[in-house]
């Protein structure tokens, strides 16, 4: 069992790698389905479940401090290729997906209690009230909306089990969606010229850089890390509610400089969708790395509850998407900038297109500032459940 925190990131990265490396050199069908990031995913996640690894201190400080600082830097170097000028074309089917996805998860919520509240203990609309609230946009939202509605801390356990199991699975099936992307926009007979467009004309942003790459990757490398730590610590000054933490002030300020950084030189050097790519890889890693298997049969009901939300909530996603003509991108991005948030909209967005990447950190930002209110509102319809 591993019990360090160098072995544990190790035998991340070297799952990771392993994984990518069979899915270039075989060129298996099943990568077309299932793409070496989701395979990392369950790999992970059942290596953790067969208790390769222990929680012991080591590790969990190594998790926390290396999701805490790699993301920012990862967030920072994936934005180098953004160009809001083109970005903004999408923004009247994103926006529409966007808010259709809030809404179709809270309607979710409340026919869900409704079916389940007979299985559930008395006061479980608090804590669903606050699990709606995080899948509006993040978990602080989930702290603000546990605030206001004085949720104790010893009723949220089985609301976070379904945060991070079934959350898990979304992720998963999403990503696993995205090779289908042509079949399910020709279905909705969506326009996907101005994504193509978009997509192509931010992947030609970046022209051939004739430096020497060694000394780019060390200067975007070192810059995208001081940039995490300088926004950490700009955030940490700025003030903090249950609502706006500083984890959203960080992702705020590196999405504000990687944005002004993009129309600089420094998009221009050779080496961040390399390195991107990396941080990338072992975020998944350590985000599966905290899930287990085992954990499904702790708490069942709530289990397929938190499915049920989920169902409910893709299967009206698809009706917007078939009325509207919304491609798959759209509706993907719009579900987990709600459900995930910054975590994992951009890792969504970087499976069909890096260049992409800063479509899901805007609408996950969008995410933090509607996810409170509408959790509440979520509340107030399962409290009036609850007492009926």
């Amino acid at each position: 069992m591993i019990t360090t925190a160098f072995a544990y990131i190790s035998v991340l990265l070297f799952i990771a790698g392993g994984l990518a490396l069979v899915e270039e050199k075989t060129r298996w069908k099943l990568f077309h389905y299932l793409p070496a990031i989701v395979l990392l995913y369950f790999t992970v996640m059942m290596m953790s479940t067969l208790g390769l690894w222990s929680k012991t201190a080591e590790i969990n400080q190594a998790y926390s401090s290396l999701k805490a600082n790699i993301l920012p830097a990862m967030i920072f170097l994936m934005l180098l290729d953004a160009d809001l000028r083109q970005i903004k074309r999408l923004g009247g089917k994103m926006l529409l997906a966007f808010f259709a996805a809030a809404i179709s998860i809270g309607c979710a919520f409340v026919i869900g209690f409704a079916l389940f509240k007979s299985f559930l203990a008395p006061d479980a609309w608090k804590t669903l009230a606050a699990l709606s609230g995080s899948w509006m946009g993040g978990t602080g939202n989930m702290a603000a909306v546990q605030a206001a509605l004085n949720v104790p801390d010893s009723s949220m356990g089985y609301t976070l089990l379904i945060d991070s199991i079934d959350y898990a699975m979304w992720v998963m099936f999403l990503l696993a969606l995205v090779p289908l992307a042509n079949r399910f926009n020709h279905w909705t007979k969506a326009d996907g010229k101005a994504l193509e467009e978009v997509s192509a004309n931010l992947a030609s942003k970046q022209q051939e850089y004739t430096g020497n790459k060694t000394t780019s990757m060390l200067v975007l490398l070192s810059g995208a890390m001081l940039v995490s730590i300088l926004c950490q610590h700009l955030a940490a000054a700025l003030p903090v509610t249950e609502f706006f933490t500083k984890t959203a002030w960080t992702v705020m300020l590196v999405t504000v400089l990687g944005v002004i950084c993009a129309i600089t030189p420094i998009s221009k050097m050779w080496g961040g969708k390399e390195l991107s790519s990396l941080m990338l890889y072992l975020i998944i890693g350590l985000i599966a790395s905290r899930a287990n298997f085992n954990e499904l049969t702790q708490a069942p009901i709530y289990i397929l509850l938190g499915l049920f939300i989920l169902a409910v909530h893709g299967g009206l996603m698809l009706l917007v998407a078939k009325l509207f003509k919304l491609d798959l991108f759209t509706c993907g991005i719009a579900s987990l900038a709600n459900i995930g948030g910054v975590a994992s909209a951009p890792i969504l967005a970087a499976a069909y297109s890096r260049a992409l990447i800063p479509v899901g950190v805007l609408m996950a930002m969008l995410g933090y500032i509607v996810g409170t209110g509408g959790g509440l509102l979520v509340g107030r319809a399962l409290a009036w459940l609850s007492a009926a």
